[in-house]
């Protein structure tokens, strides 16, 4: 199983918009994607206040920054590097 991580905050509407996305259009049997809070890291926050919602991939440390919509995403999965695990 793939691991995303998905860069957001606490109160951010686009980050919801973002998860809804994902949500709706990733596979569950192939992702799984895990929400963190910037605000909770220092270092987080300075890379990612100001572009939230971010989704990162974890094995290429590729980002899929906001906006984007299902087509965009279909485009970055396509994308991404094959995974020995996958």
């Amino acid at each position: 199983m793939r691991e995303m991580l998905l860069m957001s905050t606490l109160g951010c509407h686009l980050c919801d918009v973002a998860a809804e996305i994902l949500i709706h259009h990733m596979d569950p049997a192939r992702f799984v994607v895990d929400v963190v809070d910037i605000a909770e890291d220092d270092a987080l926050m300075e890379k990612y206040a100001v572009r939230i919602p971010v989704l990162v991939d974890e094995v290429s440390g590729r980002e899929l920054g906001w906006p984007f919509d299902q087509a965009q995403l279909g485009e970055f999965i396509a994308g991404l590097p094959a995974d020995m695990g996958e």
